[in-house]
């Protein structure tokens, strides 16, 4: 249980790396979660910060689920009965919950899908790059990030599924469930953005929105 202990313990630290909110300390001395959709993400660190930052923001997101997996398929004292793709799965999604609840920012992170791709990024590259063309098709179709991580989240899931159970794909057992989990996941951290699509006020992206900052600032100088 040493290895499951240290994989997992590694995976959440590293998901636990507060990209967003510690660029708006550092670069604006701002916390990002009090701004635009107060999301730590990349799309509300591109709202409020920028489009460097966001890049930024994303890639070093993206990184901690690629190398929690990493990290997990390395990492074995011989303790444990569990293949090298399970340990890496096992560190992808602990580097998702740090992501969600990171130690390093008070327990409250973001909606973890760029973790997510990163662990998807080591474990099945191909179906993440179909996944990855669904989404940006979606936005800029629609100009809803929310709505292409969901749809891009649920064609892993089929093509997963497909391949798996239809075409006999040797992919293995495993992720299908973790398609599946990632799914439900994608699903549950965005269930505010589906109740504002439902309604027709979800931020489209690329829209232009003042933060609650320079909003004060302009404000104050429209005062003066």
């Amino acid at each position: 249980m040493v290895t499951v202990g240290a994989v997992i313990l590694i995976g959440y630290l590293l998901g636990s790396i507060a990209t967003g909110v510690w660029l708006g300390k550092i670069i604006k001395g701002i916390d990002i979660r009090e701004h635009g959709s107060k999301s730590t993400g990349a799309t509300n660190v591109f709202r409020v910060l920028g489009w460097k930052l966001a890049v930024a923001a994303l890639i070093v997101d993206i990184a901690k689920g690629y190398f929690a997996c990493l990290a997990g398929s390395l990492v074995n004292f011989g303790d444990i009965a569990m293949s090298s793709i399970q340990l890496a799965m096992l560190g992808g999604l602990a580097a998702i919950i740090g992501h969600l609840f990171p130690v390093f920012a008070g327990f409250k992170g973001g909606k973890g899908v760029a973790a997510g791709a990163g662990m998807l990024l080591f474990l099945a590259p191909l179906e993440l790059g179909f996944a990855l063309i669904i989404f940006l098709f979606t936005v800029f179709l629609t100009g809803y990030v929310s709505l292409g991580s969901m749809l891009a989240a649920l064609f892993f899931s089929v093509s997963v599924l497909v391949e798996i159970y239809y075409l006999r794909y040797p992919l293995g057992g495993e992720i299908a469930l973790l398609a599946v989990l990632l799914f439900s996941l994608v699903i549950f951290t965005h269930r505010a953005n589906i109740g504002r699509l439902l309604k027709g006020n979800e931020n489209r992206f690329g829209a232009k929105k003042v933060s609650e900052m320079k909003q004060a600032e302009n404000n104050k100088s429209t005062a003066g």
